[in-house]
């Protein structure tokens, strides 16, 4: 088999592989029907560059109907490529608009100077995108979030705002006159990384946040690429974690009657096992292997406390 020949054998995988995703995600969540017209927020990353495409591609083979116009908010960066969106989107023949607001110099104008600009800018982008929805006429709002960006939101509301909280991939807008959807929610951002170097979209960089330094979002992110790298298959089975809730084992008296309680109630997930996998790893780590952060390591931490606790 040639080199090519390879090559385009693994191209075609990856994006047999990112349609399946994205089918799968919009068939769970009930994301697009029949009639849709659907709003796909194109800031000329990566994530929305994929989405936009995957979209056309299910969009022409689906066996139903709906529209696809591409919106992008020109937030009057600095150095901001006008060009680029609106020669790639006509060279492919989709429907798109773009939103002049000059909210780069409202969150510049606002906020201290050393300051992250991510919360204010994103208030600020949303309001813009759900008028331009309405304007357009769209029944849904489409945006390129994906699995690792669902499992970075779980860790930032958990580590800095207390919060058993991720990003849902379909929701209400705030104002309560749209649906949002997130038809990447089941694709990893590292198929993302290569699907957008075979496709070779037209990359524009956010200059407004994306040179912030100690962002919270981004010391998230590399924690996760870190754990991918070294415990294959934990990022997985995190994101299934979101899909396995179990009200009745955590401590939110709104979302579980503590207080009415009875003996002998069955409860749907059962009792009071602390861990669903009992078995213990064949091994732990010898004295000159890395025993920061393995499962194995804090398996036996937790033997020795309970060793270490005097009989009663």
């Amino acid at each position: 088999m040639s080199k090519k020949t390879k090559t385009e054998l693994e191209n075609n995988k990856l994006n047999k592989k990112l349609r399946h995703a994205v089918g799968d995600a919009i068939n769970d969540f009930n994301m697009i029907e029949n009639g849709d017209k659907i709003m796909v927020c194109l800031s000329g990353g990566k994530d929305s560059y994929a989405l936009l495409d995957i979209l056309r591609q299910l969009q022409a083979s689906a066996p139903i109907e709906f529209e696809l116009v591409a919106v992008n908010l020109d937030q009057k960066q600095p150095g901001f490529p006008e060009h680029v969106l609106p020669d790639y989107l006509e060279s492919i023949g989709v429907p798109y608009k773009i939103v002049e607001e000059d909210t780069y110099s409202v969150v510049k104008r606002v906020l201290e100077e050393g300051k992250t600009t991510c919360s204010l800018c994103s208030r600020l982008r949303r309001g813009i995108l759900y008028r331009t929805a309405k304007e357009l006429g769209c029944t849904k709002i489409a945006l390129g979030h994906h699995r690792d960006d669902i499992l970075g939101t779980l860790f930032l509301n958990m580590f800095y705002g207390g919060k058993l909280k991720a990003m849902p991939p379909k929701l209400v807008s705030d104002n309560g006159e749209h649906i949002v959807i997130r038809p990447l929610a089941y694709v990893k951002e590292k198929d993302l990384i290569r699907y957008a170097e075979l496709k070779q979209f037209p990359i524009i960089p956010c200059n407004l946040c994306g040179s912030q330094p100690n962002l919270q979002r981004q010391v998230i992110r590399e924690m996760l690429v870190d754990w991918d790298k070294r415990f294959p298959g934990r990022i997985e089975s995190m994101f299934s974690a979101l899909q396995n809730v179990v009200p009745s084992h955590l401590a939110d008296i709104e979302l579980f009657d503590f207080a009415g309680l009875q003996k002998g109630q069955k409860l749907k997930h059962g009792g009071d096992l602390a861990f669903d996998r009992e078995t213990l790893p064949q091994r732990f780590p010898s004295q000159d292997e890395d025993e920061e952060s393995t499962p194995q390591t804090e398996t036996k931490k937790v033997i020795n406390i309970l060793a270490s606790k005097p009989k009663p």
